[in-house]
């Protein structure tokens, strides 16, 4: 695999003609401080290009965010970062007085000094790019899962609505019709800007982004304003980061403020959802409610999701108003959860008032943009057996996958997944005891395990299944810990009969396993189809699997 370097990767993110900007416009538009010290007067002739906080990708031209990190500061790198070819740096106080008493840079280089430089990176990057809320329209999705799906779904109601779309997430950017490859859920704020002048010379007029709890924590979303933010659902996740989930709903509500969105559209039925809507009323910001059949709303909705019926693996429902306007729609994802992911799509398109609610449905019944195909969203790679991938990586969201394929399975549900190393370990076990309860088959294997020991997080897992196999006495599952990854694909695919459904859970459209920081390639998509294809043929190998069956002649026999 040929990588690009940083500096690739960057230049990607950028409009292809490079903005020129005076760095005293860039001082007065972040409110900053420029010290002067050296050649004064180069200091104010100085023409910015972009902004980078990572002295490996920095480009000519480019002003240096010099941020603090995890670990290490920005600034450490600030002479790297200049011969890569920055025309100045942007720091806090501290950092500012220590390169001017190190001596480390040359002595007329600009130093922009400013209380909070991650937030004045985002309003550089916002002024140096020329970014604006209207073009493009930008429609913002959180919510612990369902952002990549919706974004989907938003995507291609702008498309039948006859827009020329932009989409910034997990899986890819797209300009138009130039796909860029993505970097991080939300990528920072400067290379944000940079995407969003790309998409303006490409002509794109909206666009659909998902919006992490760690672009708002970490300040990725500064300098932008939401036509519309949506909020899909709070479950457990990322404690890592958040440490509760308190903590963790805060930095989700501060995208639903007047400072980030022009309006907001919550789904309410939880209670987090409902203090959503409620702390995006108490800041001023307008917002629109909705509710599914399957939740429990603790208030009246707007919109209500009614008249759910499967229509093949999909579903038909009808999105009505209090006042009595409806809407009949269709998505062709399996799942209650991803009707509800088309209704805030769609809520969220009502929302933003584009067009009368009869040219709405018009785009529906003609183009069917709620049935897009979402890469490694409850992806049917196979049939008989049924054989899904999902990017399910959380409990709630094993929960859904689970509960979404059961109702069309007349045999058995197999489940093979893992969790991620070095994350929130304490939903492992609970992961664990979800699958057994869920599934008639589980298999445990790995996911991404970075720089953990691999074993160690499966029996992490593995406690959590084991725990709730034995309080399941006769209804327990079949159980095996199978490794590598491939190989339980393998084992899932030998099990399976033709009436059964094989799930693959937690990675979903990634093509790469990172193990001891080494990249190596598998995708489950594609491990799944070759096992189907080569099934005649069961000469396949299973060297690493243990069988952690329970004691149960009816659960053996199932085998």
């Amino acid at each position: 695999m040929v990588e690009n370097s940083p500096a690739d990767t960057e230049r990607e993110l950028r409009p292809r003609t490079a903005p020129h900007v005076s760095l005293d416009a860039v001082v007065r538009a972040i409110g900053a401080t420029l010290l002067e010290s050296g050649d004064v007067e180069r200091a104010h002739q100085v023409t910015v290009q972009g902004v980078c906080l990572n002295s490996r990708a920095v480009q000519p031209g480019d002003l240096y965010a010099a941020l603090p990190g995890a670990k290490r500061h920005g600034s450490e790198f600030a002479a790297q970062a200049l011969a890569a070819g920055a025309v100045g740096i942007l720091t806090d106080d501290d950092a500012a007085a220590r390169l001017q008493s190190e001596g480390s840079l040359p002595a007329d280089t600009p130093i922009i000094v400013t209380e909070d430089p991650r937030k004045a990176t985002g309003i550089a990057a916002q002024f140096i790019y020329g970014t604006t809320p209207e073009a493009p329209s930008m429609f913002g999705v959180t919510g612990t899962n369902g952002k990549t799906t919706t974004t989907y779904f938003l995507r291609a109601l702008l498309r039948a609505l006859g827009h020329k779309t932009g989409l910034i997430g997990t899986i890819e950017i797209v300009a138009d019709e130039e796909v860029i490859p993505s970097v991080l859920t939300t990528p920072e704020a400067s290379q944000l800007h940079g995407i969003l002048a790309r998409m303006r010379e490409s002509g794109v007029t909206a666009a659909a982004m998902e919006v992490s709890s760690h672009a708002i924590e970490f300040r990725r979303i500064e300098g932008l304003n939401f036509k519309v933010a949506g909020f899909s659902n709070l479950t457990q996740d990322h404690l890592d980061l958040h440490g509760t989930m308190e903590e963790y709903f805060a930095a989700k509500a501060k995208l639903f403020t007047p400072e980030f969105a022009s309006c907001g559209v919550v789904l309410i039925d939880s209670e987090w959802g409902a203090r959503i809507a409620q702390a995006a009323r108490d800041s001023g910001l307008p917002v629109i409610t909705f509710a599914t059949p399957t939740g429990t709303p603790t208030e009246a909705a707007d919109w209500t999701v009614a008249n759910v019926e499967r229509s093949g693996l999909g579903h038909n429902f009808s999105l009505t108003h209090r006042d009595g306007r409806t809407l009949r729609a269709h998505t062709g994802l399996p799942g209650d959860f991803n009707v509800a992911n088309a209704a805030l799509a769609l809520t969220m398109m009502v929302a933003a008032d584009l067009v009368p609610l009869e040219v709405l449905q018009k785009a529906l019944d003609e183009h069917d943009p709620l049935s897009a195909n979402v890469p490694g969203r409850m992806e049917v790679v196979g049939h008989e057996p049924a054989s899904i991938v999902d990017f399910a990586h959380n409990p709630d969201a094993m929960v859904r996958a689970l509960e979404a394929v059961r109702p069309g399975t007349s045999g058995r549900v197999i489940v093979v997944f893992g969790a991620t190393g070095e994350r929130d370990q304490a939903k492992r076990p609970i992961m664990g005891a979800i699958a057994a309860r869920g599934a008639d088959v589980v298999i445990v294997t790995d996911d991404d395990p970075h720089d953990e020991d691999e074993q160690t997080i499966r029996t992490a897992v593995m406690a959590g299944v084991l725990d709730e196999a034995a309080a399941m006495g006769a209804k327990a599952p079949l159980v095996r810990e199978v490794f590598p990854r491939a190989e339980a694909i393998e084992e899932a695919v030998r099990l399976a009969k033709s009436e059964d459904t094989i799930l693959v859970a937690g990675r979903g459209h990634e093509i790469w396993q990172e193990v001891k920081g080494v990249n190596l390639p598998l995708d489950d998509r594609q491990e799944l189809r070759d096992a189907l294809s080569a099934r005649s043929g069961f000469g396949i190998a299973h060297t690493a699997v243990q069988d952690h069956a329970p004691q149960s002649t009816e659960n053996n026999a199932a085998e």
